[in-house]
């Protein structure tokens, strides 16, 4: 039996992983609620003809890089903001540490250890849990003759979806712990 059996991962209110995996929810939702906003928006007030394919594949690609976009900016910018807190507490605790010592506790902050990648192999399969099922459901609605359109926006947001719950469930894990096996 393995070490990793029912440790829960940290010991502290809110591990490295976990804040990173909250920020990265937040932006997620965030991404899909401002896709929502815009494209319903859109279409409800007229502005998009029924049938109108390229308009929505044109949207989801739009939102499906303001997604890539945000997540790479917002990871940096928690990144310096992490490493700073991280400085900024180790010089209030011991005002004579070299940066050196600061730039290790920094850089142990944020190892990923076997832990987290079994818990993102976990997570992630309930992300393509989702996004298969959002898949078939995106199928079932073009045989019931549902527009197009249709079918893309289920695609689309089943995969938001799922990356959202893919990011709960690596919480989840983070504080319950998880079981090896």
């Amino acid at each position: 039996m393995s070490i990793l059996h029912y440790i829960p991962k940290g010991d502290f209110a809110t591990s490295y992983q976990e804040k990173r995996t909250i920020v990265s929810i937040v932006t997620g939702a965030l991404v899909l609620a401002a896709y929502c906003i815009y494209a319903f928006g859109q279409y409800q007030s007229g502005t998009v003809v029924p049938g109108d394919l390229k308009f929505w594949a044109r949207t989801i690609l739009i939102f499906i890089g303001i997604g890539i976009a945000a997540s790479i900016v917002i990871q940096i910018v928690f990144h310096i903001l992490l490493s700073i807190a991280t400085a900024v507490k180790r010089k209030i605790l011991d005002e004579n540490i070299d940066d050196k010592e600061i730039e290790k506790s920094i850089e142990a902050e944020m190892v990923e250890d076997e832990m987290d990648k079994l818990i993102d192999l976990k997570s992630t399969r309930i992300s393509f849990i989702f996004a298969g099922i959002g898949f078939v459901a995106a199928l079932l609605s073009l045989i019931f003759n549902y527009p197009p359109e249709v079918m893309l926006n289920i695609m689309f947001i089943s995969f938001s979806i799922g990356s959202l719950f893919e990011g709960f469930t690596q919480l989840y894990f983070y504080r319950k712990g998880i079981r090896n096996g």
